[in-house]
Formats: structure tokens, sequence, C-alpha cells
């Protein structure tokens, strides 16, 4: 399966991983049941999977401050996403 992923442009131009880094092999390895090392690979996997399950579930039934939630599942991504950026530069 790793013979189909999409290279790193950022990683192979300047050698500096993006942010978004990891997430091709951590939803191969969510499909492989490996779920710790998914978020190993990628912390933030479950919340973009739980944001992406709402925002498609919310097309089709409409719920009650959907905006709210919708907002709060992204700030939530986008803070474990800067935050395990900045972890992985650190280290």
């Amino acid at each position: 399966m790793e013979e189909f992923m999409l290279p790193c442009l950022n990683k192979k131009l300047l050698g500096i991983e993006c942010m978004g880094c990891g997430m091709q092999r951590a939803i191969a390895l969510i499909f492989q049941g490996e779920f710790i090392a998914a978020f190993q690979m990628y912390p933030a996997i479950y919340s973009l999977i739980a944001l992406f399950l709402y925002i498609g579930i919310n097309i089709f039934f409409k719920f009650k401050h959907s905006n709210k939630i919708i907002g709060a599942l992204a700030i939530i991504t986008v803070s474990i996403i800067i935050t395990s950026f900045i972890i992985k530069i650190i280290n």
C-alpha cells in the first residue's frame, strides 16, 4: 500500500516535514487495525475523523448548534496538529 502513497513535497524539497506528514500512513494503519500506531504516527487523526464524520452527518441531519460544534472540533484538531508539529520539530 505504501507504494501508492503520495510523497511529501515539503519534505522532499526542503527536508522538513509538513503539518500533514504521517496522515496517509496513519489512515493506512487504521485500516490495518493498528489504532495506537496510527495515533503515534499522526496524533490528530482521530479528531480529524470525528470532524469529517460530524460534517458529513450534518449535511443530511441538521443539528442544533452545529456551527459551534464544528468550530470546536476544528479548533481542537488544529491545536493538536500544531502542537504535534512543534513537538516533532523540537525532537
